[in-house]
């Protein structure tokens, strides 16, 4: 090898990286982090998963053991109501979510498309009011929609929590339709109107296929709020044991002197479920969504 090839060896191998580059010491040290930060979000589903299936005596030890006495009974006790009405509860908590999910989804759509396309007298304060009901924590609005719902004649039913569910999804599913829809060109609704199409068939036939990613974040937000949540449920829905949801219901093993942890856990578990499948279904949509939704407001 020649001297000058020695001297381009060198300088290639000195270098500068550029900015998409990382050395092998800061690709190590980012996988270790990530690795870290997956083992601590991932362990404490792990333990609960561990503990549904260990009964109640030893779901809580001063030594703890992966394995411990192990078995489904808290699984089989749970699912064949020997251990609460837990069937009854998914199906209520089923029904309060699928309503709040289309409810909120198609006011969501139709709002946030009027606020994307047309001008009308009083769109600025609009889309203020609902940034505004975002900002009260759930505790405030307790009181106040209960009040409502007792004037309606609606409280202590289902239907009477899916609109409260609906009064705290809509304003986010808005404005994120809102900025998704502001990202699909006006040509796709003048080319729709030229072609004979209502404004609401521009937006039902032309529009909403092309929003199918942010339908699907604003479906996958209101779902989860209907189906997780504790506060409104307890206050809005009839004391009746079979008409509780499950966020309500899981209460049944947390007893003033003992919580049964293995019953719990293994419901916990249980509740799980849908809502992982629900990501499942919708996850190849997400990222879309979210980033075309935050892009414009």
């Amino acid at each position: 090898m020649t001297v000058e090839a020695a001297s381009l060896k060198t300088v290639a191998q000195r270098r500068p990286l550029k900015r998409t580059e990382r050395s092998a010491r800061a690709s190590i040290g980012l996988h270790a982090a990530l690795i870290i930060a997956s083992l601590i979000a991932v362990f404490p589903v792990f333990w609960v998963l561990v503990t549904s299936f260990k009964p109640d005596a030893r779901a809580v030890e001063t030594t703890p053991k992966l394995v411990n006495e192990s078995s489904v009974d808290n699984y089989v006790r749970i699912l064949s109501g020997e251990k609460g009405n837990f069937l009854a509860w998914f199906g209520n908590s089923i029904l309060i979510a699928l309503m709040t999910t289309v409810i909120a989804v198609f006011l969501s759509a139709t709002t946030g498309y009027a606020a994307s396309r047309f001008r009308f007298p009083g769109k600025r304060s609009l889309m203020l009011s609902f940034l505004v009901v975002q900002m009260f924590p759930f505790a405030v609005l307790i009181v106040p929609l209960y009040n409502i719902l007792l004037t309606l004649g609606i409280q202590g039913t289902s239907i009477g929590l899916v609109l409260v569910y609906c009064t705290t999804a809509v304003p986010f599913c808005t404005y994120m339709l809102k900025g998704y829809f502001d990202t699909i060109p006006t040509d796709i609704d003048e080319a729709g109107r030229v072609d004979g199409l209502s404004p609401f068939g521009v937006f039902w036939r032309l529009v909403l296929p092309l929003a199918r990613p942010g339908l699907a974040v604003t479906a996958f937000y209101a779902f989860l709020t209907a189906w997780g949540e504790v506060a409104f449920a307890s206050a809005f829905l009839s004391a009746a044991d079979e008409s509780k949801t499950l966020a309500v219901g899981l209460q049944v093993f947390v007893q003033q002197n003992r919580t049964e942890w293995g019953h719990l856990a293994a419901a916990s578990i249980l509740v799980a479920i849908p809502a992982i499948a629900v990501f499942y279904l919708v996850q190849r949509f997400l990222v879309t969504g979210l980033s075309s939704g935050a892009v414009k407001g």
